[in-house]
């Protein structure tokens, strides 16, 4: 196995996502007479899986959600991708700065969406299949299993791999795992306090822009290399 790897999340860590899609979903949840604002969402949902997410709807409701709920928010949602989508800040000179290091996606967001947006941002080529959803694991996020799943594809051991996330539920996911996780503070989402969150979560420290992330990722490869 190789000595070192990365592993990103994708929605507000790579794609400057998570606001343009939690609009769409906030809007969409409130036309089923369930009121949410961005913030709400935001807050609510950073980080979860789909399952967990529909399972908190239908409570709220007090009912399941409609069958055409999801295949409407997707749509929407990728109409969105397509017209609007940018990287956080900084992402692209990051991985390609690390373009030798074996590296990879870990998210919570369906695999043809994840493809969908490294199209648009045009960096599939930087990663190439080895681009993993929670889809393809038993649990999503806070559990360790996307991680696992991920270190074993890029065939680096779990206490190798440098995590970068942004949501509560993502460090906690790569904790359980046994990784060394960042906290990324870059994306438009970001709101005061969320970097104490992030490190009372778990991460060994928070990156307020992708060139403080850098910094700490080669001071952290210096240190085990040195």
């Amino acid at each position: 196995m190789a000595s070192f790897g990365l592993i990103f999340d994708f929605d507000g860590v790579i794609a400057d996502s998570e606001v343009l899609a939690n609009v769409v979903f906030a809007e969409h949840v409130s036309r089923l007479g369930l009121p949410m604002t961005l913030e709400d969402a935001l807050t609510l949902y950073v980080g979860k899986g789909w399952r967990e997410v529909a399972a908190d709807l239908e409570g709220r409701l007090g009912k399941s959600l409609p069958e055409n709920f999801i295949a409407d928010l997707k749509v929407k949602t990728a109409e969105a991708m397509r017209k609007d989508l940018r990287e956080v800040v900084g992402a692209t000179m990051f991985i390609r700065h690390f373009a030798e290091v074996p590296r990879c996606i870990a998210s919570s967001s369906p695999l043809n969406y994840l493809r969908l947006c490294l199209d648009t941002l045009g960096l599939s080529a930087e990663f190439g299949d080895h681009v993993y959803s929670a889809d393809m694991v038993a649990r999503g996020k806070p559990h360790p299993d996307i991680f696992l799943f991920a270190a074993d594809q890029i065939r680096v051991a779990p206490a190798d791999c440098i995590v970068i996330e942004d949501s509560v539920s993502g460090v906690r996911a790569s904790l359980s795992a046994g990784m060394t996780t960042i906290g990324l503070c870059a994306g438009s989402h970001s709101r005061p306090g969320h970097a104490r969150r992030l490190v009372d979560a778990g991460a060994i420290q928070t990156a307020e822009t992708w060139n403080d992330a850098l910094k700490i990722v080669s001071s952290l490869r210096a240190e085990n290399t040195g």
